[in-house]
This record gives C-alpha cells, structure tokens and sequence, in this order.
C-alpha cells in the first residue's frame, strides 16, 4: 500500500490508493466495503471482537456505577474518580465499540460521515476522560499516601472538582477535529473514526494538532503518573523496612505494589501503541504501512474499556464484595474486613 497519493484529498476521508488508481470516490469508505484492504475473516473477527468489548465494556462499567449508587459506603473520593472513569469508558463501549462492530460487520463505514464525527468525537471524548481519570487517581493516592501537604484532607468536593477537569480537557482535545482544527476520518481499515493523523500540508493543519495531543494529553498525564506512583512506591518502601515485624504492613506494601505495577503497565498498553502509530505516521510521510497494522492501536484503546476496570474496580476487595452482593453472590464480609485492614495499613503510611 502506498503511504500517500498524488490525487486530491477528499474533506472527510483519507486512503492509500493504488497505483493504477486515481479515481479515491471509487473507494470512498462511506460508499463501498473495503475489501481491499482486508479479507473477510479480519472484517468479520474485528467485528466479533468490537462486540465482546461493547457487551462487557458496557456491563462491567454499567454495574460499577449502579453499585456505587446503590452503597453508600462506596461514595468516597477515590471511589468517585472510579465511576467518573466507568462513565467514560460507558462512553466509549456503548458509542465507539458497538459502531466499530456494526461498520466491521458491513466491512465499510456505514453509518457516513456524520456517523464517522459522532464516533470519533464520542470515542475521543471518553479516551481522554479514561486517560486522564488515570492520572487523578494517581494524584489522589499521592496525596492521600505521601501526604506532602502535611495535613491536608482530600475530599469528596475535591474529587468532584479534579473529575470535572478530566472533562475539560478532554473536551479540550475533542472538539477542535470538528471545528477545523484536525478532523474526524475513517481510520485504519476504515471501520472506526478518530483525528486524522495521515495527511500533511493542508488546511487542517494536522501535525500541530498530533503534537497537541501527543504533549498535553499523552506526556502531562504520563508524566503525573510515573511521578505519583515512584513517589508512592518509594514512600512504601520505606515504612514497610520500618516496621519490617508488622505483617500486615508488609503485605499492604505488596498488595499496593502490585496495583502500581498493574495501573502502569495498563496506562502504557492503552495509550503507548494508539500515540506511538500517530508519531510515527507524523514523522514518517510516503513510507509505506498496512492499514490492517494502523487498526490494532486503536482496538487496544477501546479495549481499555474492559481491562481498566478490572484493574481498578474488581481488585478493589470493598467494590468486588459489594458487586457480588448486587449479582446475588457470596458478597464476603471477611474480604471487607480485610479490605478495610489493608486500608488503614496504608493509610498509615507517610513522612512519619
């Protein structure tokens, strides 16, 4: 496939055209299914694949929200950021993982450009709320934990307040491709929609709007959860090796250990690949590259809907005994015991 094309680019799409082709309306991803870049056993696997994130995104998240509204005892500060992500992540299975099943089903994107904008601008949307959800969380632990502002008590109005943040900047990032900065455009295999990170030189001036992205809402956010996590890891550390006879604090600084690995390794597996194929796309004009290829990033962002809450709401004991509780199942008043053990232990933690 050919990186770029000698032909006119089109206002609402972009793709690699064949070298003895030079009429792009003929394969319009609005108009025709994109056989050509795919066989049917991918079009339809990436469709089976959509559907599994839209069914279990959506319930997992549908779920930890209705838990936290049904527990009172589940309304903390930390607890608020987490269904602040769920509503995001909703967003994204409910709206961008149930279109991607449906365009890969038809093999094209059916639902035409304005489908292609709502899409993008949903999916966009609730990424960058999820993404930077992660990086409060981050904050909120920091402070809890390390306490570096002494005395200082992080409540629910604060939360709520850094919760309404992560949709201004989400909103932020979302909104310029539908107002002429960037666009919206079938990507990858041209059954999901998002910023168009392929064409250069033209009125949408999309390398200032990649690098927008790639600083203020990749690196910032980046950057807030490695600092947090180190400094918490670090402050860990150093209580557990000073209570080295305390068990139980010595098993919540594993259990917290553990955590921090897991959110990190997630925070990259998410995000690194989606921003990774935009640099490098950037960065690299006229090479060569398989759209098939440019599809992953994207389906392992929305698969974010999935395994972040995992990560975040069932490894939390209080919220998994309270969800079993909700399901009709053994809701387990030792695990919150142990839960609410393992809390105070940490919360113990700090300068002192």
């Amino acid at each position: 496939m050919r990186g770029n094309h000698p032909v006119e680019i089109p206002d609402d799409f972009w793709i690699p055209v064949p070298l003895d082709t030079n009429n792009i309306t003929a394969l319009s991803p609005y108009l025709v299914p994109q056989d050509h870049l795919g066989s049917l056993g991918i079009f339809y696997s990436m469709s089976a694949f959509m559907f599994f994130l839209f069914v279990f995104g959506t319930a997992i998240n549908v779920l930890t929200i209705a838990c936290t509204f049904q527990y009172k005892k589940l309304r903390s500060h930390l607890n608020y950021i987490l269904v602040n992500m769920a509503v995001a992540n909703l967003l994204v299975s409910s709206m961008g993982s149930f279109t991607c099943f449906y365009c890969f089903a038809f093999r094209y994107m059916a639902l035409g450009p304005l489908g292609c904008k709502i899409e993008g601008f949903t999916a966009s949307l609730g990424g960058m709320v999820s993404l930077w959800s992660l990086a409060v969380i981050a904050f909120e632990r920091w402070l809890v934990i390390c306490k570096p502002l002494g005395n200082f008590a992080f409540k629910s109005e604060h939360a709520l307040t850094l919760c309404a943040l992560t949709w201004v900047c989400a909103l932020s990032a979302a909104v310029p491709p539908l107002v002429g900065w960037s666009r919206y455009i079938p990507e990858g295999m041209q059954c999901s929609c998002g910023p168009d990170w392929y064409t250069t030189g033209n009125k949408f001036n999309n390398e200032s709007f990649v690098m927008f992205l790639f600083c203020f809402c990749f690196s910032v956010p980046f950057s807030v959860i490695v600092f947090c996590y180190s400094q918490l890891l670090f402050t860990l550390k150093l209580a557990a090796k000073a209570q080295a006879e305390s068990a139980s604090t010595q098993k919540a600084e594993k259990e917290v250990t553990r955590m921090v690995v897991l959110m990190v390794l997630g925070f990259l597996v998410c995000y690194v690949p989606y921003a990774s194929f935009a640099l490098w796309v950037i960065n690299n004009r006229g090479q060569m590259f398989d759209l098939r290829l440019a599809t992953i990033p994207s389906c392992v962002t929305k698969a974010s809907t999935v395994y972040n809450p995992v990560i975040y709401v069932l490894l939390n004991k209080q919220f998994r005994s309270c969800m079993k509780r909700m399901l009709g199942m053994s809701g387990g008043d030792d695990e919150e015991s142990t839960a609410t053990q393992s809390v105070t232990e940490v919360s113990k933690v700090g300068p002192s």
